[in-house]
């Protein structure tokens, strides 16, 4: 089925429609996605909760907690935690689902689409799209050899940004971001760049720049159609998870972003902030030697001063 969302996108940004994005996927694992799966600690994945919001959350287990059980079938050894906003995943209906493989350490990632299925304590996805990315924005992370100490546990929610998620956001150097289309399903992707490439532009607004990518458009082609957006950003010294649902859009004029050949706006409509969500601590290495510089002329300088000049 042709995605009509990527195709007004690749209009829209000079690319020749149709060559690139969901047209480019297969549904089977090759032999090495297959391999690859098996060594990963954790998997970001993006779905429809309880709620009927997009979220995007983590999973993680010791290697081969996910694995490939045939050309089109993925078994997750991992559900959702009592505090996370998908809770209850895929437990009385099959569920639409974008997953991601990422590697900080070798800066390699796999995407996965398809569908999943609740089977006692796992999760069991029939993929229907399979893909691997560059490595363009990735930091270099890896695990550490230290035992994680228990998380305090519990989490807090909130309709608007507070001053704790607005460090953490201002300070990320990666999130996660979901998007889903009607009837073409959920989709998971990565986002990189130096600390304060995102930035917080009101007490419900966050902008970032869209980067030079793989032409493939699917977060952007998922957007065109339905603007339901789920972030992830992640504490990768405590473990910690912040969530946020809500709804995104494209601003095609960039201004003077460096980089920047877009620039996407999310508006908030609830966020979740999990302690302890991960049990996994990761060190820092470097930077991706492809971020682009963050100026202090932020992309959401524009919009603060438009809010600031209403009130």
């Amino acid at each position: 089925m042709k995605h009509t969302g990527e195709l007004a996108v690749q209009r829209r940004a000079g690319v020749r429609a149709g060559e690139w994005g969901s047209a480019r996927t297969r549904p089977e694992i090759p032999p090495a996605a297959a391999e690859f799966l098996t060594r990963q600690r954790m998997l970001v994945i993006g779905a429809s909760g309880r709620d009927g919001r997009l979220w995007a959350t983590a999973l993680t287990g010791a290697a081969g907690f996910t694995r490939a059980t045939g050309e089109r079938t993925i078994v997750i050894d991992a559900l959702p935690g009592e505090h996370d906003p998908l809770a209850g995943l895929a437990e009385n209906a099959e569920a639409e689902i974008g997953m991601l493989a990422i590697e900080p350490r070798t800066r390699r990632r796999m995407r996965v689409n398809g569908r999943a299925v609740r089977d006692g304590a796992r999760l069991v996805v029939h993929t229907e799209q399979t893909y691997a990315n560059c490595p363009k924005y990735i930091q270099a992370r890896d695990i550490t050899e230290e035992p994680a100490e228990p998380g305090a546990g519990g989490s807090s929610s909130a309709r608007l940004l507070t001053g704790e998620h607005r460090a953490w956001i201002e300070s990320a150097d990666t999130f996660f971001v979901a998007t889903r289309a009607p009837g073409l399903g959920a989709d998971l992707s990565h986002r990189g760049g130096d600390p304060g490439f995102v930035r917080v532009a009101g007490e419900r607004r966050l902008v970032w720049p869209d980067y030079v990518g793989n032409s493939m458009y699917m977060t952007l082609g998922n957007l065109e159609l339905d603007e339901s957006c789920g972030l992830l950003f992640l504490d990768w010294d405590s473990g910690d998870a912040l969530h946020l649902t809500g709804r995104a859009h494209v601003d095609w004029d960039p201004g003077e972003v460096p980089g920047a050949q877009r620039l996407v706006e999310f508006e908030l409509d609830l966020a979740v902030l999990v302690r302890g969500a991960s049990p996994l601590r990761w060190r820092f290495e470097d930077y991706s030697r492809f971020n682009p510089p963050v100026s202090s002329a932020s992309p959401a300088s524009a919009v603060d001063d438009e809010e600031h000049r209403g009130k």
